[in-house]
């Protein structure tokens, strides 16, 4: 063998040493390791950027308004952010997608199904054409009067820019609800939770429900494996920071978003910058 080939192969039996000692030392890979030897870790790092309602003025601490929701899809726009959907975010995570993700990824969402998403945020959602993701809890629609009706929900997926998933029933708070029931009771309570809610929305709307959002960003491995039994593939929780490939399928993070979230602190968020 000549040395040329001999220093080829001890720089090879010296990486893959290297690879299997972090291995069995249960270290995460380092920020240029590679997912599925394919993709960087570091570019499957995405924001995923939560809204609630809108409107022309701050009627409470979700409320983004109308004008700030188009100056941030109008930053994403002119400054080469790809707004993807979260299922496509989601099946990457999954490796059901082999190709990287766009540059600058970008997914946005809304919880609860306020009217205001169908009376201010459809329009904008139309002018920029970017994907939304709804999460839904059913007992309000066509009943609350401060959400949307079926058929408005409807309206929007038909346009292809909205995908609607779950967000438990009523919208309870796990936490409040174990201290009052009892064990048995819980059980049932969360079951009806995750499964009627994914019943009523694939019934009324012909598709299949396979996310949630965590009411009130509230979850615990019990939980968890509730809704990996009711058939949810990924799940998403409340916590400033970037999505990760590293990250549990079932406890995916989102940015809530507030009315002060403008500007150079909007920026921050997509660019990865935020604290």
């Amino acid at each position: 063998m000549g040395r040329d080939a001999l220093s080829i192969v001890k720089r090879s039996s010296f990486y893959l040493l290297l690879l299997l000692g972090l291995l069995l030392s249960g270290l995460p890979p380092s920020e240029g390791a590679v997912r599925d030897n394919k993709v960087p870790l570091e570019a499957a790092r995405v924001p995923i950027l939560l809204y609630h309602r809108f409107g022309p003025t701050v009627a409470d601490s979700m409320t983004v308004t109308t004008a700030v929701l188009e100056s941030h899809l109008k930053y994403l726009k002119d400054n080469g952010y790809n707004v993807i959907p979260l299922a496509q975010l989601v099946d990457y995570y999954r490796g059901k997608v082999p190709v990287p993700l766009p540059p600058k990824a970008v997914v946005i969402v809304a919880d609860d199904g306020h009217k205001s998403v169908y009376t201010d945020m459809f329009p904008l959602v139309k002018k920029f054409r970017v994907p939304v993701t709804l999460f839904l809890y059913p007992s309000a629609i066509s009943n609350a009067s401060y959400a949307m009706t079926w058929e408005q929900v409807k309206v929007l997926k038909k346009t292809g820019l909205f995908d609607m998933q779950g967000h438990t029933y009523w919208h309870p708070n796990f936490k409040i609800e174990k201290k009052r029931l009892s064990s048995g009771e819980y059980e049932k309570f969360v079951d009806m939770q995750l499964k009627k809610s994914k019943e009523k929305l694939e019934k009324e709307l012909g598709s299949a429900i396979n996310m949630l959002a965590w009411p009130f960003g509230i979850y615990d491995d019990r939980l968890v494996q509730k809704a990996a039994d009711a058939g949810y593939v990924a799940a998403f929780t409340i916590e400033r920071r970037s999505t990760a490939a590293t990250d549990k399928l079932m406890t995916l993070p989102r940015f809530l978003m507030t009315n002060k979230d403008s500007g150079k602190a909007f920026a921050a968020i997509v660019s990865g910058e935020a604290r």
